[in-house]
């Protein structure tokens, strides 16, 4: 999402300026262009080479430096920034833009740029509460501008509450909903299940598979980051919540059924790449099972609901399909009796590809017959490309609404 894109990111005079280096290290390795401009107060805090090491460009700091090349620098840093983030943000800097004071480099930069802007405050808490903050920052919020709310906890000044800058993750998320903006799934609600259920035997057992959630996180992060609003329901997993979705978790594959059918009402994509049990325990002991009062354990199963299947309307429905042999023989099939419009099948006795691992090797079977196999990727780039996929079925059916898309 970052990759070839310019970001414009405002340093101001907080001591939480040191957090905007590790801001621009981890945008630079995502692939932007960082330029950086920095106010007077924050030289006071952090030295400008620190980010010039880092981004491989040059730091601004005044108005009035030369530039390499004959431009209007504040005016050319406005132009070719796709989105403008300030982090951190004094209770100072969000006072000048809300009043349209443009005295500096960064203030100037703010006011030419058609880009949007994000500020990311950090500030003391009774700064932060003041009721001209507040009315500022409403002010800004009404032209337009994101702001990353800043943290509560222990601050620099030794106080205690909100005003901290927020977590880097959080205002990475929030630039990469900037930019999706204009992404191809901007726009689209998707949803996308994750991980493997636990059906109970008793309070402390259970019957489950060795699903780890990373192939559907993946997919929920690729659609997020592709402007999507995507809600991602998981079963239990080690993995935390992603940022800038809705996150829905559940144990048993009959709370998936529920979410998943619930979720899926109003949304325009189903990505089932979850692993539930297909079947549970026909009954659940109230206690725990006591090994010394058996001499064995016989558990009768009954099947799960079929998920997927179970979703009706319009609404294009992406299967997965791990498999141990006849690969495509078996995804085929399965993609007809489930009514799909795409299916990710996996070998999963091959080595790096499957549970747990952080790469897959799939192929794409869609409901014309088409197979592409794709050699072993990264999960996340196994998700794009199932996305790129997703976004031509789309593209397909506004040509001709009978197809893909048909109604169930």
């Amino acid at each position: 999402m970052m990759r070839d894109k310019t970001v414009l990111l405002g340093v101001t005079g907080s001591i939480a300026a040191y957090k905007a280096v590790d801001l621009a290290s981890k945008l630079t390795q995502a692939g932007a262009k960082v330029d950086v401009v920095m106010t007077d107060s924050a030289k006071e805090f952090v030295t400008p080479l620190s980010f010039s090491s880092i981004t491989h460009c040059r730091t601004v700091t005044n108005m009035f430096d030369t530039p390499d090349e004959w431009e209007i620098e504040h005016v050319a840093l406005a132009e070719r920034a796709d989105v403008v983030i300030i982090a951190p943000a004094t209770a100072n800097v969000i006072a000048k833009l809300a009043s349209g004071i443009a005295d500096d480099m960064l203030t100037c930069c703010v006011l030419a740029t058609r880009a949007p802007v994000i500020l990311a405050p950090a500030m003391n808490v009774n700064m932060w509460e003041n009721r001209v903050t507040q009315e500022n920052l409403a002010k800004l919020r009404a032209r337009g501008f994101k702001i990353v709310e800043p943290g509560t906890g222990s601050l620099a000044c030794g106080a205690q509450g909100k005003g901290r800058l927020a977590d880097i993750e959080d205002i990475l998320t929030a630039i990469s909903q900037a930019l999706r903006a204009k992404a191809d799934l901007a726009g689209r609600r998707v949803v996308v299940s994750a991980g493997g259920t636990q059906e109970p035997i008793d309070p402390v057992r259970y019957v489950g598979n060795r699903s780890s959630g990373k192939m559907g996180f993946a997919m929920a992060e690729a659609a997020r980051d592709r402007g999507a609003e995507v809600t991602l329901i998981t079963g239990p997993t080690t993995l935390g919540d992603p940022a800038g979705m809705r996150v829905v978790r559940v144990q048993t594959a009959l709370e998936m059924r529920d979410a998943v059918k619930q979720a899926a009402q109003k949304a325009d994509i189903l990505i089932m790449a979850a692993a539930p049990a297909d079947f549970r325990p026909a009954t659940v002991a109230r206690s725990k099972i006591k090994k010394e009062s058996t001499r064995g354990l016989t558990l009768k199963l009954v099947p799960n609901p079929d998920i997927i299947s179970e979703v009706k309307g319009d609404i294009v429905k992406v299967g997965f399909a791990a498999e141990s042999e006849d690969l495509v023989k078996n995804a085929t099939a399965k993609l007809k009796r489930k009514s799909l419009h795409l299916i990710v099948a996996n070998n999963i006795t091959e080595a790096h590809s499957g549970f747990g691992t952080d790469t897959n090797k799939v192929t794409l079977i869609d409901s014309q017959g088409k197979v592409e196999a794709l050699p072993l990727l990264p999960k996340s780039e196994v998700a794009q490309k199932v996305l790129d996929k997703v976004v031509s079925l789309l593209n397909a059916s506004r040509k001709n609404p009978d197809k893909p898309r048909r109604r169930k």
